[in-house]
């Protein structure tokens, strides 16, 4: 008995499922030919008096036995609203309407297995090599895939986003049709006047509702010819022959409606709200394939006084405007950036002594008469920076010594972010892309 009358027999009765082998939640849980009995904590009752069990997930599958009340289960894995379990040393499904379970964790979807091919694979912070790499995975690893973007999947990897090239990851070891990941930020719609929504993936399958024209869609991956979607708090499919597929225009983003970036392929644009605040806004953007793409937000500092109105030496305001990136510069070993990289030893200093000839430049002590003022670099701010070619005439009085370097609290006069956040600026920036920054008061942007 499978009908709605059989609720009316539930009878609370603990089923504990057995842990053939512990497996890891997310995608990848269950794959190949292993059969693996879900984990640990998970209490099943059954709430029939009697519950078919079937060769298939679904009622139009054959009845392979039955299983009774004070029955113990071992369930398997979840495939829509079936269980799967081992029944008498073979495969077979039974209905989830009629079997109760309670504990920490629920049993994982059946799914796909995306494993590493390569030896190394690099994960990186966005869909292309051209962003910057934030840790790698290796030969035979499994990855939680969220979905796919271009030839590229999304991935959970240690908590946070990132993504893989799908060259280098295997899809296998599917327990049932195999499962396309769905395309990012695209938008599904229903063409047909009213589409029925089923229990499964096929026609066979009852209807459990239906969708309307025009109506968008929540659609979680593809099986075969047909998409499952989130219908109503439950799952459901529908035949992607009546379901159009629309990439969803992406935001436009603030550099695109820049003027002034000539071949700049790379921009670091830093904003404040005003004038007068220290506290900065730092955004990253690159150019792939005549696209702009965001790659990175960050909070920053500037100057203590904020941006300058006309920077004047000393005045620890920072310079708005347009520069190119100088030298890159650390005490320590190059980090991995492709800038031009020099690191910084104790007789290091920067001349901000506006009446000596070498104002404005990177010299070594001793000063020998050479200038009466120079700024120390061998200092925790410049573990890690790079140089903004601002006032490269080195006209006396209008500043020196303007950088990009770590620091969370104010600057002279400088532009400064976490140290994590200033070696990864530095790993992206690629001089074979023109890159700039930009640095601005938000509301004066429209001057870019």
């Amino acid at each position: 008995m499978e009908g709605k009358q059989l609720k009316k027999l539930m009878v609370g009765m603990a089923l504990t499922a057995t842990l053939a082998t512990a497996v890891t939640p997310g995608f990848g849980s269950i794959g190949g030919n292993q059969e693996k009995a879900y984990a640990a904590t998970v209490t099943y009752k059954v709430t029939a008096s009697k519950l078919n069990v079937r060769s298939g997930a679904g009622t139009n599958y054959g009845i392979i036995g039955s299983v009774v009340k004070d029955q113990t289960l071992s369930v398997v894995s979840k495939s829509g609203s079936w269980y799967k379990i081992n029944y008498n040393g073979r495969t077979g499904y039974v209905s989830s309407d009629y079997v109760q379970s309670s504990g920490t964790t629920a049993p994982p979807a059946e799914s796909t297995t995306y494993k590493v091919t390569a030896s190394t694979l690099n994960v990186r912070s966005g869909a292309g090599t051209n962003y910057a790499s934030i840790g790698s995975v290796t030969k035979g690893q499994k990855l939680s895939v969220m979905s796919k973007s271009g030839s590229w999947y999304k991935i959970n990897y240690n908590g946070r986003t990132g993504y893989v090239s799908s060259d280098y990851v295997q899809a296998s070891g599917t327990t049932t049709a195999p499962t396309t990941p769905p395309a990012e930020s695209t938008t599904y719609t229903v063409t047909a006047s009213t589409l029925n929504v089923r229990s499964g993936a096929g026609t066979n399958y009852a209807s459990i509702g239906s969708v309307t024209k025009g109506q968008k869609l929540s659609v979680v991956s593809k099986s075969g010819s047909w998409y499952k979607i989130n219908y109503n708090g439950r799952t459901g499919y529908v035949s992607s022959d009546y379901v159009q597929a629309s990439a969803t225009a992406s935001p436009k983003l603030v550099v695109d409606s820049f003027k002034t970036l000539g071949n700049a392929q790379q921009v670091i644009l830093v904003t404040a709200d005003n004038y007068d605040t220290k506290s900065a806004k730092i955004q990253t953007f690159e150019k792939v394939d005549g696209k702009w793409k965001q790659v990175l937000t960050a909070n920053g500092v500037l100057g203590q006084k904020g941006f300058a109105l006309a920077k004047k030496e000393g005045d620890m305001e920072s310079p708005t405007g347009k520069y190119t990136i100088g030298t890159a510069f650390g005490r320590y070993a190059n980090p991995g950036t492709k800038l031009p990289y020099r690191k910084i030893t104790s007789n290091d200093v920067w001349v901000d002594d506006s009446k000596s000839s070498l104002y404005n430049t990177w010299q070594q002590k001793p000063a020998n008469g050479r200038w009466t003022s120079a700024e120390n670099m061998d200092i925790p701010a410049y573990d890690y920076g790079f140089v903004i070619n601002y006032n490269e005439s080195r006209t006396p009085g209008k500043g020196s010594a303007i950088f990009f370097h770590v620091g969370t609290n104010y600057t002279a006069g400088c532009t400064a972010t976490s140290k994590e956040q200033v070696v990864s600026i530095l790993k992206w920036l690629n001089p074979e892309k023109n890159p700039v920054i930009i640095q601005s008061p938000v509301s004066e942007l429209d001057k870019y």
